[in-house]
């Protein structure tokens, strides 16, 4: 008898929070374990919607999806003060009210604030669905965390059947998924999208450009940047890997050329440094210095600036109990990519790519 897990698999769906780790292979663990349910509604990475939009427009399908998950304890994260977390509460939902910080909705730093904790992620050795312990050697029991788009999913699969789901997306990739579309089009907003469509479709879903278009943001501090001449792109991870950045979380942020674009990258990166735990060296530490070494080579150049940026961008990745530091680090490697350093790179807007739409 085929399990839910089972049925996940053969659908193909992976988690839409950002991470893409194949969601049946995610239940099955849980199952094993007999785990608790957290579903994910943070909307944690910057420009994210689409988890705000899911639980005001399919609140009952979402709900209805985490009772074949789990036998145990059903939770929804939202930030706190939020409308999200109104929402749920008003329908009686049982909720983890969750700090605003970048870190906090991360899955295992849910689980400890979940068991009494802080939200801070903590190191693991293996899926949290498996359980673990905290810094103090506490136990923290099997826990299922799982992005609110991504349970959505689990019940149209559900109710659909694999074929409908397949039907969406690519052999690779399927089915259907949100983006959030930010700053520079007619319509920004939260659209039905799916893997191989082209960007400058996604774009004209949200009613297409009204600024010349420099750069394409995609996934937020985990993702970078797409050239404007690049804007046909297939959205996926496929098409996206030549240029270092995956979906993500599924946002598109359109930068305006008559605009500094290290303005809007700095100011990011400012916010990754002020985000961090508090527990980890490249957090604390390294977040702040390549900040200040990418302010020194964009703003007050001298001798060495670039030397000293390249070093800090080697020492930040693959040290951390979260992959904060690792995805600022690629980030920051982009804007360098796209964006250069040269004064010229950054006063002329480039006239190539979109344009405004009539």
């Amino acid at each position: 008898m085929s399990t839910l897990s089972d049925l996940l698999l053969a659908a193909g769906l992976t988690g839409r929070g950002g991470a893409a780790f194949p969601t049946g292979a995610k239940v099955a663990l849980a199952e094993r374990h007999d785990a608790d349910l957290i579903v994910n509604a943070c909307d944690g990475e910057l420009h994210a919607r689409k988890d705000g939009w899911v639980v005001a427009h399919h609140l009952p399908e979402m709900l209805a999806a985490t009772e074949h998950l789990t036998r145990r304890r059903v939770r929804v994260a939202a930030h706190r003060d939020s409308p999200t977390l109104a929402a749920l509460r008003a329908a009686g939902a049982d909720t983890l009210a969750v700090p605003r910080r970048y870190v906090s909705s991360e899955e295992s730093a849910l689980t400890r604030l979940a068991h009494g904790g802080p939200a801070r992620p903590v190191m693991r050795y293996r899926p949290i669905a498996a359980g673990g312990r905290d810094p103090g050697g506490r136990r923290l029991p099997p826990t299922l965390v799982l992005n609110a788009e991504t349970v959505w999913r689990i019940q149209q699969i559900a109710e659909h059947g694999v074929r409908w789901f397949r039907s969406f997306g690519t052999a690779d990739e399927p089915g259907p998924r949100l983006v959030t579309v930010v700053d520079g089009v007619a319509k920004p907003g939260v659209y039905d999208a799916e893997a191989g469509l082209p960007l400058s479709e996604i774009l004209c879903r949200a009613g297409g450009p009204i600024v010349p278009v420099r750069a394409l943001w995609l996934s937020g501090l985990s993702g970078g940047f797409l050239r404007a001449a690049d804007a046909d792109t297939a959205w996926s991870r496929i098409g996206l890997a030549p240029f270092g950045i995956a979906p993500g979380a599924g946002t598109v942020r359109v930068l305006d050329a008559r605009a500094d674009p290290w303005h809007d990258v700095l100011a990011a990166l400012s916010y990754a440094a002020g985000e961090s735990a508090g527990q980890c060296g490249p957090c604390m530490f390294g977040l702040p210095a390549l900040r200040d070494r990418l302010t020194e080579l964009v703003r007050h150049p001298t001798p060495g600036a670039a030397d000293r940026l390249t070093r800090t961008l080697g020492q930040v990745p693959g040290r951390g109990a979260c992959r904060h530091p690792d995805g600022t680090a690629r980030f920051v490697a982009s804007a360098l990519d796209v964006f250069g350093t040269a004064p010229a790179l950054l006063d002329e807007p480039s006239s190539a790519g979109l344009g405004p739409q009539e």
